[in-house]
């Protein structure tokens, strides 16, 4: 026996039933019996000392049928479980839908039920693991192509979207593009899978325009075609509330000012609710703005008059806010123009037609690698709003929306709070019944908030620091796991669903869609363009 074989034993019982034992085995060891000190085994092997070599296998039990807890007897013979004995062990018999989530260490399939990520039973993944090691985009991405293309969802698979948020470099631009590097056994899993091996059909790529282009250029570099820009107009900016997002820094939110961005964004939409925008821009008070420094500059001007002796307008400033509170406001919001412009405009023409549309596609990547953290959570949180809203004025949970964001512990922190984090908190705890289904990945689940790993109903584990694989957040794994999880090779990771007890050893295939520019194949061919980015 090996680690993580599946086996099965048999018991009779006094009144004649018979019982079925399956698990995992999860530890083995090797020893001489009858040796009493470690220099023993020189003399046993001279033939000096008597012993017996002794080989022992831990088995965390999987399932018992029929559910009659009764220990296996000593000396009874142990089979490995193959075929249906197989699935039985690993409860797969009894799942109608069963989603391909990964592959055994002999190729053999392990399947995810899907009632508890769809959230008919339970829903949301949560992803750990070193960065660029525990290769945790790799695998979010691999399961929503088994979710697409596996037939688990039936006809809903056409109009079920998916939404990526690329955070570091451009390796999610090319999901479209076949894997140059796929070779013929890399292609082979899939079919264990019953997956064809391709790249995803419908993607759609947006990036926020480079700084000062007045063209609104996507600012990306590896990929020229296929990549629309993505901007908010300043009609949209105001009218749905969006300038909390530019203070979502993990400790903002328990500071005074945050009072005068609530009054500063209430008097924004009802000042643009009564007017009608032209191509985006916004007019206050007679002004016409079309620039996020020409709002900035206005607001300015509202809440510091230029005359001294003026008070601020109240209506801008809420009540009982002494002047370090608007200073501090006016110091932030000031601060996050030359991080922000290219992404609040109007300057462009027919502005509202860069909105960002996520039903364009089947998969969209939002790509924002090359934004300012500050930026960063001002399009996650406001893009997640959308997606929410969206489902939430929908009414109904089908079609399915997935949401893959990495680097979690930035947008839903364990000790602060933000309205991202309010967000993300309402999808992990309310997207189950609207359909909204958030796949999660972060280096260390221990700084995130805890009710957004707590409500994910699959947990996934890959390579771990030391330190972090003793936090409580990692209980679910066994004490052997824990420390084996220390170790994990890329591409292997450990699988956590409610159906079983403990969770399993995977490996998923190698991505057959490009993970970064120079695995881009060009249609029709296998070869790689070696110029092509220089």
């Amino acid at each position: 026996m090996q680690l993580d074989d599946v086996v099965a034993l048999d018991r009779v019982l006094p009144t004649g039933e018979q019982i079925s034992i399956y698990g995992i085995v999860n530890q083995v060891r090797a020893r001489h019996e009858g040796a009493t000190f470690d220099s023993d085994v020189f003399l046993i092997a001279d033939g000096v000392l008597p012993a017996e070599i002794s080989e022992a296998a831990l088995v965390q039990v999987t399932r018992v049928v029929p559910e009659i807890f009764v220990p296996p007897l000593p000396g009874t013979p142990v089979r490995i479980a193959t075929d249906d004995e197989r699935d039985t062990a690993l409860d797969f018999d009894s799942v109608l839908r069963r989603l391909p989530a990964g592959l055994s260490r002999e190729n053999e399939p392990i399947f995810l039920d899907l009632d508890f990520l769809d959230g008919t039973k339970g829903a949301h993944v949560n992803i750990s693991g070193i960065s660029g090691v525990a290769t945790k985009t790799s695998y979010a991405t691999f399961l929503l192509y088994s979710l697409f293309n596996s037939g688990v969802l039936g006809k809903e698979a056409v109009n079920t979207k998916g939404l990526i948020f690329n955070v570091k470099g451009e390796d999610l631009l090319f999901l479209d593009s076949h894997n140059a590097h796929m070779t013929s056994d890399q292609a082979d899993r899939y079919q264990h899978l019953g997956l064809t091996p391709a790249p995803f059909g419908s993607v759609g790529i947006v990036a926020p325009p480079r700084r000062g282009d007045p063209a609104a250029t996507p600012a990306v570099g590896a990929r020229t075609t296929g990549v629309r820009p993505f901007f908010w107009t300043l009609d949209t900016f105001c009218r749905d509330n969006l300038l909390p997002f530019l203070f979502a820094d993990a400790e903002d939110e328990r500071q005074q000012y945050t009072i005068v961005v609530q009054s500063v964004a209430a008097q924004l939409a009802a000042s643009v609710r009564h007017n009608e925008a032209v191509d985006g821009a916004v007019r206050i008070d007679g002004a016409t703005l079309r620039t996020f420094a020409e709002l900035v500059d206005f607001i300015e001007r509202k809440l510091i008059p230029d005359d001294p002796d003026e008070k601020p307008d109240q209506r801008w400033t809420g009540r009982a806010v002494s002047g370090g509170s608007i200073n501090a406001f006016v110091r932030r919001l000031s601060s996050s123009v030359r991080h922000v412009d290219q992404l609040i405009r109007a300057d462009v023409a027919d502005s509202p037609s860069y909105a960002l549309d996520l039903d364009r596609n089947q998969l969209t990547v939002v790509d924002i690698h090359q934004l300012h953290d500050r930026a960063k959570r001002f399009v996650v949180g406001v893009v997640l709003r959308q997606a929410f809203d969206a489902k939430e004025a929908s009414g109904v949970a089908r079609p399915l929306q997935f949401i893959v964001l990495d680097e979690l512990n930035k947008y839903a922190p364990r000790d602060s709070s933000s309205p991202i984090k309010e967000i993300l908190l309402d999808v992990a705890e309310r997207g189950r019944s609207l359909g909204i289904i958030l796949i999660g990945a972060q280096q260390t689940a221990s700084e995130v908030e805890r009710r957004v790993v707590a409500n994910s109903a699959i947990r996934v584990v890959g390579r771990l620091d030391t330190a972090e694989a003793g936090r409580d957040q990692y209980g679910f794994l066994p004490g052997v796991q824990r420390q084996r999880a220390t170790i994990l090779k890329p591409g292997s990771m450990y699988l956590s669903q409610p159906r079983l007890p403990i969770p399993l050893l995977i490996e998923f295939p190698f991505p057959a869609w490009a993970t970064r520019s120079a695995e881009a194949a060009r249609a029709g061919s296998g070869d790689t363009d070696p110029f092509e980015g220089l």
